[in-house]
């Protein structure tokens, strides 16, 4: 497993864990800060799928006009270590 941690920016989560196993599957999500029922559904529901799918469903969902969400910046996470794990 590939961990990975990240630094969202303009939502109310401080910080994001997770891993990703050798065909890029999604495990154990951890959201520090946040909206408690809306981070942990979003851990839940993300468990066990594909990074791939999870960007695509969760990209661009706007929280209050912020233009970016907690699950909007997973995604964005998501995209990076797919990426960072590409270059190596």
């Amino acid at each position: 497993m590939r961990q990975f941690t990240y630094q969202p920016q303009g939502v109310c989560s401080r910080q994001m864990q997770f891993e990703l196993d050798d065909n890029d599957v999604v495990h154990n999500v951890k959201f520090m800060g946040g909206c408690p029922g809306n981070t942990v559904g979003v851990a839940t529901l993300a468990e066990g799928r594909k990074a791939t799918d999870l960007i695509k469903m969760l990209k661009n969902i706007d929280c209050g006009g912020r233009g970016t969400s907690c699950p909007d910046q997973l995604a964005t996470a998501l995209q990076q270590a797919l990426t960072q794990a590409l270059r190596k």
